[in-house]
C-alpha cells in the first residue's frame, strides 16, 4: 500500500468509526444557521469559560484581534479568577471600555459555562481545564455559538469522540470552531511547512519534537488540604496534577509539539506508538508523569519521536527537527531554517509574536465573512496522538492508532457536582496499569 492509499484508508476508518459510535448526537444538534455579521459595524459579544492565566489570555487576545468585540459573560468554577481577569483586563487602558462584564453575567460553579451560553453571547473562549473541554464545546455547538477551542481538546478517548461529534454538528450549523494550537497561527512556521511540504527537504522520514522544561504549579501535600474542602475542589484548585483534568503534561503541554509532528506529516494518521515515561520528582497524590517519550510509527516506515520532559535544572528545548530525502529542517522559538538542495532561513519577526491574536482574528474574520471555519478533525487528531503517546507510557504496551480511538476508559466523571466523592486514582505503572 502506498503512503496515499495508507492515509485514505485510516481516513476512511475515522470516518466510519465516528459515524458508527457517534453519528446520531451531531444530527440532534442541528439547527438554523446563525447570524452573520458585518465586517466592521456588527459587534461580537464574546464570552470566556474558564479565567486562570490560559483564559484571561485568551479574553485579552480576542480583544486585540477585533476591534468591534465586546466581552460581556465570564465563567469559572471559582470566583476569584473571575475577579481576576476581569480587574486585569479594565486596568487596561486598551480593553476597559469593550469589557462588559456585570455581576449578573459572572458565572461561578460547575454550571457556569451553560449559564454563560445561554446569555446572549455570539463567541464562546473555551480556556477551562481540558477534562471539561468536550462537555463545554458540545453545549456551546448545540447552542449555536461559535467557538474557540483551547488545546487540546479532551482528556481521554470518549471526549476525543465528543469533540469530533460536536465538530461535525458546527460543520453543519455553518459555525466557526477555531482550535487554540496556536503554532498553527504563527507566520514563520506557516511559511516553515509550506516548504516542507512543498518538497524543500524532500519527503520527510523522521520528525523529533522537543518539550523540555520546567515543572508546573507543583502538587502541595494532603496536608495542606483545607478541613472541608471537597474532593472536586481540591483537584480544581491543582487541576494540572490529575489525569482526568490536565490529561498529564505530554497532553496538556506537549500537545503543541505533538501537533506540529502531525502538521509535518501533513494529516496522514500514525499507525502505532510505544513510549517510555514515568515520574522523578515526588508529586504527593498527584497521578501524572513528569516525563514520557514517544516513538510514532507511519505507514512506510516513517518515524516520528515526541520528548517531553518537566523536571527542574534540566536542559531546555522546544523545537521540531524534521530530516527529509533531500534535507533537514528546523523550527522552533528560533527562526526556521532549512538546509538542502535549497537553504533557507526564515526572516522578520520571532516565531511566537503574534499567533495568540491571530489565531483570533482568523475566527473573527471567518464568522465576519460568513464563511465558517471548522477545525474539528484535526484538532481532535492531534489530541488523540498524544493521549496515544500517554497511553503507551502508562501501559508499557504498544498502541495503534485504532484502539486509542476505540478506547473505553472515560476519566472524566458524569455530571460532575461539587459534594460528589472523587477518589484519587494511583500513579499509572508500566507494564501493570492496563489498557481499557
Amino acid at each position: 500500500m502506498n503512503k496515499t492509499q495508507a492515509q485514505s484508508t485510516r481516513r476512511e476508518f475515522l470516518r466510519t468509526s465516528t459515524a458508527v459510535t457517534l453519528g446520531g448526537i451531531a444530527a440532534a444538534h442541528l439547527n438554523l444557521a446563525p447570524q452573520g455579521f458585518a465586517a466592521n459595524t456588527d459587534t461580537l459579544k464574546v464570552g470566556l469559560v474558564g479565567c486562570g492565566g490560559r483564559g484571561s489570555g485568551a479574553a485579552r487576545d480576542a480583544l486585540a484581534a477585533d476591534p468591534n468585540t465586546v466581552l460581556t459573560a465570564i465563567a469559572d468554577v471559582f470566583a476569584e479568577p473571575c475577579r481576576g481577569a476581569v480587574n486585569a483586563l479594565r486596568n487596561d487602558a486598551k480593553f476597559r471600555d469593550r469589557v462588559k462584564v456585570t455581576p449578573e453575567t459572572t458565572f461561578v460553579g460547575l454550571d457556569g459555562y451553560q449559564k454563560l451560553i445561554a446569555s446572549g453571547v455570539d463567541v464562546v473562549l473555551l480556556a477551562s481545564p481540558p477534562g471539561f473541554r468536550p462537555a463545554h464545546l458540545q453545549a456551546a455547538v448545540a447552542a449555536g455559538k461559535h467557538v474557540f477551542c483551547e488545546k487540546p481538546m479532551a482528556t481521554d478517548a470518549p471526549g476525543v469522540r465528543t469533540v469530533l461529534a460536536a465538530a461535525a454538528a458546527a460543520k453543519e450549523k455553518k459555525l466557526s470552531l477555531v482550535a487554540g494550537f496556536c503554532w498553527r497561527a504563527d507566520t514563520a512556521c506557516r511559511e516553515f511547512y509550506k516548504r516542507v511540504h512543498d518538497g524543500a527537504i524532500g519527503d520527510v522520514r523522521f520528525v523529533h519534537a522537543t518539550y523540555l522544561t520546567g515543572p508546573v504549579k507543583p502538587m502541595p501535600p494532603a496536608s495542606a488540604r483545607p478541613a472541608g474542602m471537597t474532593d472536586i475542589e481540591w483537584q480544581l484548585r491543582h487541576w494540572y496534577n490529575f489525569v482526568w483534568l490536565s490529561g498529564d503534561g505530554l497532553v496538556e503541554q506537549a500537545c503543541h509539539s505533538v501537533d506540529k509532528i502531525a502538521w509535518a506529516m501533513n494529516g496522514l494518521l500514525p499507525v502505532k506508538a510505544v513510549a517510555t515515561g514515568g515520574r522523578v520528582v515526588p508529586n504527593n497524590e498527584g497521578n501524572i508523569f513528569d516525563h514520557i517519550d514517544v516513538f510514532y510509527e507511519y505507514p512506510g516506515g516513517v518515524r516520528a519521536t515526541m520528548a517531553q520532559r518537566q523536571i527542574p535544572n534540566c536542559y531546555s528545548d522546544n523545537s521540531d527537527y524534521l530530516l527529509g530525502s533531500k534535507g533537514t529542517g528546523q523550527c522552533g522559538w528560533n527562526p526556521p531554517v532549512i538546509r538542502g538542495e535549497t537553504n533557507w532561513r526564515q526572516q522578520g519577526p520571532r516565531p511566537g509574536a503574534e499567533m495568540y491574536v491571530q489565531e483570533h482574528r482568523e475566527l473573527f474574520a471567518s464568522i465576519r465573512s460568513g464563511e465558517a471555519r471548522n477545525d474539528g478533525v484535526w484538532m481532535a487528531h492531534s489530541t488523540l496522538m498524544a493521549l496515544m503517546g500517554r497511553t503507551a507510557a502508562y501501559t508499557g504496551q504498544e498502541i495503534a492508532w485504532e484502539q486509542m480511538l476505540e478506547s473505553k476508559e472515560q476519566l472524566v466523571p458524569e455530571n460532575p457536582t461539587w459534594d460528589m466523592k472523587l477518589p484519587i486514582p494511583p500513579m499509572a505503572v508500566p507494564g501493570k496499569t492496563k489498557f481499557a
